[in-house]
C-alpha cells in the first residue's frame, strides 16, 4: 500500500467489489467473531477495524469502512476506506492546534496594538513566535504517530483485504 502524498496524516482509498453491500458487511460481521487479532464492529453501513487492547499503543490506527451500494451497476459496492488514528487521540490534536492557532492570532493581534501605542510588545511577540514552534512540533509529532503506527496500519490493510479475498474464494465454491 503506497502512499502517494506525504502530508496526508490520515490517508483514504476507495474501491469497487463485485458483491453486494449487505453481503460484505455481513461478511466483515461474521469475521469478527472467527478470529480475535482484531476488533471488527458494525454501525449501519460502516465497519470499524481496530487493533486489540493489548496490542494497541498511543499511536494505534483504526480502518473505517464505509460500504455503499455502486448505483451505475448491479451488484457492486463500493468501498471507502480511511485509516486515522484513535478518535480520542485525533480529537485532542485538533483542540490543541486550534488551541495554537487561536493563542498565536490573539499574541499576535496584541503585540500589534502594542506596537502601534508605541508600547513594549517584546513577551507577546516571543509568544506568538513560540506558538509557531510548538504547532511545528504538533505537525511532526503527528507524522512520527504516523510513522509508529504504519505496521499496524499494513495489518488492518492486509485484514480487509484477506477477508475480501475470503469473499471469492467463497463465491467461487
Amino acid at each position: 500500500m503506497e502512499l502517494s502524498n506525504d502530508i496526508v496524516l490520515r490517508p483514504r482509498f476507495k474501491f469497487n467489489v463485485n458483491a453486494e453491500r449487505e453481503n460484505l458487511l455481513v461478511l466483515f460481521e461474521n469475521k469478527s467473531k472467527s478470529q480475535s487479532d482484531f476488533i471488527v464492529s458494525r454501525v449501519d453501513d460502516h465497519i470499524f477495524i481496530k487493533i486489540p487492547k493489548e496490542k494497541q499503543h498511543f499511536w494505534s490506527p483504526q480502518l473505517h469502512l464505509e460500504i455503499n451500494d455502486d448505483y451505475d451497476e448491479k451488484d457492486v459496492s463500493k468501498i471507502y476506506g480511511l485509516f486515522g488514528p484513535n478518535p480520542t487521540v485525533w480529537t485532542m490534536f485538533m483542540f490543541m492546534h486550534f488551541a495554537v492557532a487561536g493563542l498565536f492570532i490573539g499574541f499576535s493581534i496584541w503585540a500589534y496594538v502594542n506596537w502601534s501605542l508605541g508600547n513594549d510588545y517584546a513577551i507577546q511577540l516571543f509568544v506568538t513566535l513560540l506558538m509557531i514552534v510548538i504547532w511545528f512540533a504538533l505537525y511532526f509529532s503527528g507524522r512520527l504517530g504516523k510513522k509508529a503506527g504504519m505496521e499496524q496500519m499494513h495489518q488492518l490493510h492486509h485484514f480487509m483485504r484477506d477477508t475480501l479475498r475470503d469473499k471469492e474464494i467463497q463465491s467461487m465454491s
